[in-house]
């Protein structure tokens, strides 16, 4: 029996994942959670084989997640199942450490498979996804630089982001003039979209 973590904030995908998979005679879902932050604490209390994460949840993400459970749990094995089918995330999440990468709208068989595939020690690589990868490019933020667009995407006003990061207005206005020249756009809110768009945020 392969036993199986699904991490995924939206209530409904979860549930109907750990419904479809439980249909399945070898597979078996040990644990949901909502968020990746409850992911250490189930791993504590039931053995998984193999972790479905999403990429985006609130407060943990799927991909630093992954870079964490490579560390921490590197018996279990992490496939990526997300909504948003974007080079950038492609190429991290093999960097951080995951051994599959699904869309959320690929068939119940095919995702049954990849988890089985990825037990086994197999990799899960689209052909088409790693060529886009190939070519997209990589990400010229700096970590500090990628936070901070992130606040800039709801449009915040630069003090209210200075404070949420803990500095000045003016190093936060460098960092976004630095950002902007990188992703090569005209504003904060132009660059923060090329920056989601690329899997960058």
């Amino acid at each position: 029996m392969i036993r199986v973590l699904i991490a995924d904030d939206q209530h409904l995908v979860r549930g109907a994942l750990a419904a479809l998979l439980n249909l399945e005679a070898d597979l078996e879902v040990v644990a949901e959670c909502a968020d990746g932050d409850q992911v250490p604490g189930a791993l504590a209390s039931h053995p998984v084989d193999v972790a479905l994460l999403d990429i985006q949840m609130p407060r943990l993400d799927g991909l630093s997640l992954a870079a964490t459970l490579q560390r921490t749990h590197p018996e279990v094995k992490v496939l990526i199942l997300t909504t948003f089918d974007r080079p950038g995330y492609f190429r991290q999440a093999f960097e951080a450490g995951a051994s599959g990468f699904l869309v959320k709208d690929a068939p119940p068989a095919e995702l049954a498979a990849a988890i089985r595939k990825v037990h086994a020690g197999d990799k899960i690589i689209d052909p088409q996804r790693a060529m886009l990868s190939v070519e997209a490019r990589r990400n010229p933020l700096t970590e500090r630089e990628r936070e901070i667009l992130a606040h800039a995407a709801s449009g915040a006003p630069v003090s209210q982001i200075a404070a949420l990061v803990h500095l000045s207005a003016g190093t936060v206005r460098n960092h976004l003039s630095n950002a902007i020249g990188k992703t090569q756009t005209a504003n904060r809110i132009e660059a923060a979209r090329t920056a989601h768009e690329q899997g960058w945020i």
